[in-house]
Formats: structure tokens, sequence, C-alpha cells
């Protein structure tokens, strides 16, 4: 009977052996990485915290978030495994300290997937809610983001998209996506719809400074600031974009009175006035410590332009103090000129009938020709003179931040007057 014990005996050895070794705190820790750390990086990533914005870093960010949910799993199997086989055979002091880490790594939840997550930092508008001008309640000084199409105008606040990040609306039965980044000052217009799919976008976080949103079909992210597709099935394709113009509320109406005019969603509020002077007041003018308020920063502002492939940005400072600029460049003469209220621009061709026009102000501060002395209104049309019913041809154009138009156009020219 001795003999026959011995196996036994052996066996129970072995079970208990590979059962305290296979409990080893080191399930706990390495549970407890997968668990927490994974969140973290992506969280970190897809945030504006310091250096990580400056890490080419998006493939990576997309992949994590696919397998963030995963890793979790498996390091709650290991922490489970750890607590049923060897939680018990754990010091006093192991057990105290496993449980209060493990509490506040739970913790951290709040953050990665509440407090940082860009779609709940920064929600959709629970009301889409238009007014006309006699029952708007926008201040006419606001800046707007003004879309027209098949004789429908619409306008959408500054203060609200930068909030929102985007608003996915229609304009006269053109479906469209209005967004905007407050931290590269993008706004950007596109047609949402991809292989002949309207698709719903979510705001995902940010790269390079810049939101970055994601379809619902194919799970693609998108860069806001261009519109290309950056990492998913859809990769290097592009958003089609839509021809806006950004100016104040009350020069917007003045050439689109009957313009539709989005109006504030009560529930947030406080967060459009987080952004009250947002879009008139520079990073420049904030800094009380430099000098010459004239120096190129990376939030100084700019006008930019994409001609024939070329890209090229004027800084805003030197084209607010001349008004108006005639300019040539990549084969295209322009003219880039402000408006009165120092908020509203407008980008032209200056080719009429073959022949190249220049621009001047007049006295008054109206646009007139240099070559026929015709008078032209902020809409590129003649208003009188010899070249009265003709019009100038519109030509997109974006107010930016110098970062983000460097980044994005990196061969990008620049004017600055000198």
């Amino acid at each position: 009977m001795h003999n026959e014990s011995v196996p036994e005996v052996q066996n129970m050895y072995v079970k208990n052996t590979v059962s305290k070794s296979l409990a080893k705190p080191y399930l706990f820790w390495w549970g407890f990485a997968f668990l927490l750390l994974p969140g973290l990086v992506h969280a970190y990533l897809l945030m504006p915290f310091p250096g990580s914005q400056n890490l080419n870093a998006i493939t990576v960010s997309y992949y994590l978030e696919k397998i963030v949910t995963p890793l979790r799993v498996f390091g709650g199997f290991l922490i489970v495994w750890y607590v049923i086989a060897g939680f018990t055979n754990d010091s006093r002091r192991g057990k105290i300290i496993k449980t209060s880490i493990l509490v506040l790594g739970l913790g951290s939840f709040y953050f990665t997937d509440f407090k940082f997550q860009a779609e709940r930092m920064f929600e959709e508008p629970q009301t889409i809610k238009f007014a006309n001008f006699i029952h708007n309640s926008v201040p006419e000084s606001t800046v707007i983001i003004g879309i027209v199409n098949n004789g429908v105008a619409k306008a959408y606040p500054l203060n609200y998209l930068g909030y929102h990040h985007k608003i996915q609306d229609n304009v006269g039965n053109q479906a469209v996506l209005v967004t905007y980044c407050t931290m590269c000052r993008s706004g950007r217009a596109y047609n949402p719809i991809i292989n002949g799919i309207r698709q719903n976008f979510r705001l995902v976080g940010a790269r390079h400074y810049n939101a970055i949103i994601e379809d619902e079909a194919t799970k693609t992210w998108w860069y806001q600031a261009n519109g290309k597709a950056a990492v998913g099935q859809l990769k290097g394709s592009q958003l089609q974009e839509i021809p806006y113009e950004q100016s104040t509320l009350a020069a917007w109406i003045d050439k689109h009175p009957g313009s539709l005019i989005l109006q504030p969603d009560d529930h947030y509020l406080s967060d459009y006035n987080d952004l009250k002077n947002y879009d008139r007041v520079q990073a420049v003018d904030k800094d009380s410590t430099l000098k010459n308020k004239d120096s190129l920063m990376r939030k100084s502002w700019v006008l930019g332009l994409v001609i024939n492939g070329q890209a090229k940005a004027y800084d805003w400072r030197k084209l607010l103090k001349k008004r108006f600029l005639n300019d040539s460049f990549n084969q295209t003469n322009l003219l880039l000129t402000l408006e009165k209220d120092s908020l509203t621009y407008h980008s032209f061709t200056t080719s009429v009938n073959g022949k190249v026009l220049h621009f001047n102000l007049d006295k008054s501060g109206q646009l007139t020709d240099l070559e026929t002395a015709s008078l032209w209104n902020w809409d590129g049309l003649s208003t009188s003179g010899a070249l009265k019913g003709n019009r100038l041809s519109k030509v997109q154009s974006y107010q930016e931040y110098w970062h983000s138009w460097k980044y994005f156009h990196p061969n990008t020219l620049f004017w600055k007057d000198l």
C-alpha cells in the first residue's frame, strides 16, 4: 500500500508545483499591463499630449484601436487566473498593493474611455436647427463658413463648428460634411458620399494636431485638413471637396440675404462660449513677451491656396495691412483681398475675356480694376463700367495656422511682402 501511495503523492506534488508556478505574481503584472497600457498609449497618441502629435504614428494608432479590447480581455483573463490560483497565497502586503494598483488602473478607464475620448469630448449636435436672418440669434459679427448649392445658402458659425468639429447636413439636396479643426484653424467641406453611399463620420482624435475622422462603412481614417485617407481600407483615397467661403455673418448675409443660419444647440452653450474670441484674436496678440507681432509663429494665421497642385501661403498680418494683393504663381493671376471687417477674405483669378486685370481699392474702399476703371463687388461681379456684368472666378482659399499648412503642404511657397 505504501508503494501504491507514492505515485499519488508525486502527482499531488507536481500539481501543486505547477499550480503555484502558474500563479506567480508575474501573471498579475502581465495582466495589468495588457489591461491598462494599450488604452493609455492609444489615448496618448490620439490626444494633444506633450510630444504625442509629433510622432508619425497614425498607422500604429489605427491598429492599436482595433486590438485594445482583445488585449484588455486577455489581461483581465490573466488577472482572474492569478486571483483564482494564487491570490490567497500572496502576502497581506502583496494583496493590498495589487488590489490598490488594480483599482487605480481601472479608474484610468475614465480618462482613456471617457474624458479623453474625442467623440465624447466634442459631441455631435443633439439638434441641428436653422433660421433665416429675421429669426436668427447669431451675432452678425460671428465668423461663419458659408456654402451655396442649387440656390440654397447656409452659414455655419465657427464657434459651433469648432466645438463639434463636424456638422453632417444637406445644402440644396447636396449631402455635406462641414468640418473645422481648432488646432489647425482649418475649415473644410466635403462630400460624404463614398462609393455611392452616404457615410456617417465619427471623430476619432487627432494626429499632427489635425482632427481624424472615420467613416462608418470602411472604418478608414481621414485627415480633416486635406480629406485624404491616411490608413484603412481606402488609404490613399480623397474626399471630394465642396467649395465654401469664410466671412462674417454680416458680409455673408449681404451677398445671400435668404441664407439659412445654423442656430446654437442649447446643450452646448458653455462650450461655444469657450471659443468666443477664437475667430478674431491671434496667438501673437496674446503673447505679451513678443515685441515683434509680425514674427512668424507656428500659430500665425496664413491664407493658403493650391493652384494646379502648387501650394502657396500668404502672411495674414501682412495681407491685412495691404487689404488687397495682385499676385501670380503657377501661371495663374490672382487677386486676394479682405473686406473692411478685416475677417472676410476673397480669392479670385483675374483674367476676364482673355485679358489680365489688376486691381486697387478706390477712396471709398471699393474694388476697381486699373485697366478699365470698372467697379467690382465682393462677390467678384462688376457692377459698373466697361466690364459691367462680368464676373471673376473664385478660387478656394483657406485661413489656417502656419504649422498646419506647412505640414500638409510641405512644398508650399510663402509670401510675406518682404
